[in-house]
């Protein structure tokens, strides 16, 4: 069985090329259109999940960093800079 460069898309109906190319209906080729490629998780993530807390982690010592780095600058900490606003 020979594979044809032109293999019609599970999702879309326009024909796609094998480099994700879309063919219009009047059959020409329009290389600006690039699909991505579409997927979906198995397994919903909601809640703590393992990418969330590596974001909150990385948040949280930047934040903790900065506080220091402002308490260092100003020579006062952020709630003693807050009253004084």
């Amino acid at each position: 069985m020979t594979s044809s460069p032109i293999a019609s898309s599970p999702i879309t109906s326009s024909p796609t090329t094998s480099r994700g190319y879309i063919i219009e209906e009047s059959g020409s080729l329009n290389n600006f259109a690039i699909e991505p490629e579409v997927y979906v998780d198995d397994i919903q993530q909601f809640g703590f999940n393992h990418y969330a807390e590596l974001i909150n982690g990385r948040l949280a010592m930047m934040g903790f960093i900065s506080a220091i780095a402002f308490e260092l600058i100003t020579g006062q900490g952020i709630v003693t800079w807050l009253v004084n606003l």
